[in-house]
């Protein structure tokens, strides 16, 4: 169970982890996105809001929230899949554990025939 419970922990530092910064269009946006799509901070270069108007603005804050959430997105799924840190299979966990003849193996609780 602590070995599980270190697992989950280290699963959500790396989820944690990972923010995306992509700029808008105009440059002039940059938001800052977590890996579950949630807007963290949104930087306007000074002048942005005199530049724009309220829907031009608007449309570039989207847009750039839109490609930073679809870098983190890129972003979780390569650290979450990557050969490292998968578990290892149950059949290798077997086979080391077969390999311990110090060990008692577990039963049923019916004695062997």
């Amino acid at each position: 169970m602590r070995r599980l419970r270190h697992r989950i922990a280290d699963v959500r530092e790396r989820a944690d982890a990972i923010v995306a910064r992509r700029p808008s269009p105009s440059g002039l946006v940059i938001p800052e996105v977590d890996a579950f799509g949630r807007l963290r901070d949104l930087y306007l270069a000074p002048g942005t809001c005199n530049r724009f108007g309220n829907e031009e603005l608007a449309a570039e804050i989207m847009a750039a929230i839109a490609e930073s959430a679809e870098d983190a997105r890129r972003q979780y799924q390569i650290a979450m899949n990557d050969p490292d840190n998968l578990p290892r299979p149950l059949s290798e966990i077997m086979g080391q554990w077969r390999g311990k003849p110090d060990r008692q193996r577990p039963n049923s609780g019916k004695p062997e025939q």
